[in-house]
């Protein structure tokens, strides 16, 4: 019999770590929900003892949630347990993440610690969690680097404490899959307790190996968890890919022999959603979720998937969540219908008037653009002004004019906390100029350190998406913005980063 293989998504705690990644409450709560609709078995909701935001960001998803574990990262100590525990009381099923150093790089240079005192804070740690919840999680950070009779000692100590699943991080991607593999064999095999507790892997994208990573630690190693994110998210060059890891196990059956619970028709709109939530293009030949993924160019394939899928094609696309007809609604669709194809694609809006405003602006975008694509509707219920909260910036209206020859110039009209301004500046561009019109009435010195566009679907009628990235004293955040106007969406992606910005909401580094 094949044995299951748990999918533990931290999209929304260490793929939020990303620069430029965080996510408001409402924003997770979307994605949670999606992951929930993919059927992950484990959703790390995020570090509930970083903020008091991120704290409420877990309570509400482990409120909202039910078919999935919630899982809240904790350092090793008992006051970031008991927040962990506090914020998932109302969970149906909850499990605490508690984490420790264990390289002799970390514990001299991070924790100033001996290796005797993180043992027995590692040990203390778990014993306290375990009095709150019985599924403990317990990481050695950076356990592939750590010294293995050092590394043994202590996960055989937190396994005797209660720990439940033993996770072992590569956690600056420094692996080899070969290697990996072995290194978690070797655990297992020296640990007495070892048969005590589900392993699990949690590998990085640093070589580009988190997901070769995390299959050798499965099939050579025996774990069975891997810590993932949607499209690899993550800090740095990201974290192993759920979407890839999902898809090599189903696909491969006959040489893993591993069960998934993953509905894997929900993967792309949860790409999609991950995506233009975070302004974190997917790129085109990306696995399983790229545009260019079941595209095939050369005449040669084209000929052979024509006359069967299968000579060129090893998984459908479909099985992951494409749609052939990708054209949805018009500008005569009613209500119902938009609201039908919200729940279809995974996005459930909390409130009628959330509803109301997403439905009047896709009539507003109906009038001006002709078919209404999947991707339309998602970065239209993406803004963050439908969930009704009070921004400080808010977009009105924007005129500008360009002409060979002449410096461009722009006129923007917005909202400063509910108050119309107007404000006017030139510059090298169309884009520049209104950005430059927006800056010149706040003020606000940030540094942009990325612009982005993206076209939504395949046309010149798409929707222009574009992610603005600005940095302020030490604070990185990410603006997106989506209109059939270029112009228009770069001034929306810019306010959007500046009411980020506006958030005082502190973040802690965490394991990675």
């Amino acid at each position: 019999m094949a044995d299951q293989l748990i999918i533990f998504d931290t999209t929304l705690r260490d793929g939020e770590q990303s620069p430029g990644a965080s996510m408001t409450r409402d924003e997770k709560l979307r994605i949670a929900r999606q992951l929930e609709r993919l059927k992950v078995d484990v959703i790390e909701a995020g570090f509930a003892a970083s903020s008091n935001g991120d704290f409420e960001c877990v309570q509400a998803i482990a409120r909202v949630v039910k078919d999935s574990t919630i899982c809240s990262l904790s350092r090793a100590n008992d006051r970031d347990i008991a927040r962990a525990a506090e914020a998932l009381k109302d969970a149906s099923r909850a499990r605490i993440h508690t984490f420790i150093a264990t390289s002799a790089l970390h514990m001299e240079k991070k924790l100033r610690m001996t290796p005797e005192q993180v043992l027995e804070q590692a040990k203390q740690s778990v014993r306290f969690a375990r009095n709150l919840l019985e599924d403990i999680e317990f990481s050695p950070e950076d356990g592939y680097r750590s010294d293995p009779d050092f590394l043994c000692r202590v996960i055989e100590a937190v396994i005797a404490e209660g720990a439940t699943t033993i996770n072992v991080p590569d956690t600056v991607g420094y692996a080899i899959p070969e290697l990996y593999g072995n290194f978690i064999k070797n655990l297992r095999e020296r640990i007495p307790n070892s048969d005590k507790a589900i392993w699990s892997v949690h590998c990085h994208n640093d070589l580009g190996m988190a997901v070769a990573n995390s299959l050798a630690g499965v099939k050579i190693g025996g774990a069975r968890q891997v810590e993932c994110t949607i499209n690899g998210l993550g800090e740095r060059a990201g974290n192993c890919s759920l979407e890839e890891v999902v898809m090599a196990v189903k696909t491969r059956r006959d040489y893993f022999g591993l069960d998934v619970n993953i509905d894997t028709q929900h993967i792309v709109a949860a790409s999609r959603m991950v995506s233009q939530t975070t302004g974190f293009v997917v790129q085109p030949n990306k696995a399983v979720v790229g545009a260019n993924a079941f595209a095939h160019a050369s005449g040669i394939h084209q000929d052979g998937v024509l006359k069967a899928r299968d000579t060129y094609e090893i998984m459908r696309a479909e099985d992951v969540g494409w749609s052939a007809n990708k054209i949805v609604l018009g500008k005569l669709s009613g209500r119902n219908a938009f609201k039908q194809r919200l729940q279809e694609l995974g996005v459930e809006l909390e409130s009628e008037s959330e509803i109301n405003a997403a439905f009047t602006r896709f009539k507003e975008l109906a009038d001006r653009k002709s078919e209404i694509f999947d991707e339309d509707i998602l970065a239209l219920v993406s803004d963050e002004s439908l969930s009704g909260e009070k921004e400080q910036f808010g977009f009105v209206s924007l005129s500008q004019r360009s002409e060979t020859g002449e410096r461009p110039h722009a006129e923007i009209v917005f909202t400063v906390d509910g108050r119309e301004v107007k404000s006017g500046a030139e510059g090298n561009g169309p884009v520049d100029a209104s950005l430059k019109a927006i800056e010149a009435h706040v003020h606000s010195g940030a540094d942009m350190v990325l612009y982005s566009v993206n076209a939504i679907s395949g046309s010149t009628e798409s929707q222009g998406e574009v992610t603005v990235r600005l940095q302020s004293a030490g604070r990185v955040v990410n603006g997106v913005g989506a209109d059939p106007d270029i112009i228009v969406a770069s001034a929306k992606a810019y306010l959007s980063a500046l009411n980020k910005l506006q958030s005082k909401s502190e973040r802690v580094a965490a394991q990675g």
